[in-house]
């Protein structure tokens, strides 16, 4: 028995060894989302605070973890009147729900490039499983900072319903269909 759970000490020590977090470079990603507004033109903002690691054993990424953090507060549109009214409690209600957080539970890679990431989002006090689509884009070392980093493009749809996000603003108005994107590059 003792065998075994020595194996099984080594085996844990051995993979922790090798698991290598990736952090996100704030200067160079982005978190945006887009939606439809009265079916005809498209609004478009982001978060301007995020954060986001990735742990991972394998260089190709594969049995990645995301972990994602941004601050609602630093919602940002281009345009102060609408950031603060989505800031409202019409919307997204900052003052109690200041953060939505990611964590990823799946980090599929389906074919060359192109993985499927699955995981939780909490947002506005709401927790769902949401399914996104990553473009890894490879890595480099940076010739400035000499640290290996990583590119990725995430993007995928959520439903603004299933978070009672501006639940009384018809579909008319708002779609219900919310447009993820996001450009990332992490540092090893």
């Amino acid at each position: 028995m003792q065998k075994i759970s020595l194996f099984a000490l080594g085996l844990f020590l051995s993979v922790s060894v090798f698991a290598q977090t990736w952090t996100l470079d704030k200067a160079h990603s982005q978190l945006n989302w887009s939606i439809t507004h009265l079916t005809v033109s498209t609004i478009e903002g982001g978060f301007k605070s995020v954060s986001a690691t990735i742990t991972s054993s394998k260089d190709d990424l594969s049995d990645a973890v995301l972990d994602l953090t941004a601050d609602v507060t630093s919602l940002s549109t281009g345009i102060e009147a609408r950031d603060n009214h989505l800031k409202s409690d019409a919307f997204f209600d900052a003052a109690k729900y200041p953060t939505l957080t990611f964590k990823s539970t799946s980090f599929k890679q389906l074919d060359g490039k192109n993985y499927q990431v699955v995981g939780d989002l909490t947002f506005h006090g709401v927790t769902k499983s949401v399914t996104l689509n990553a473009l890894f884009n490879g890595t480099v070392v940076n010739p400035m900072s000499k640290k290996t980093t990583a590119g990725f493009k995430f993007t995928g749809i959520i439903k603004r319903s299933d978070f009672g996000i501006g639940a009384s603003f018809p579909e008319a108005m708002l779609s219900d269909a919310v447009n993820l994107d996001g450009n990332a590059e992490f540092t090893k």
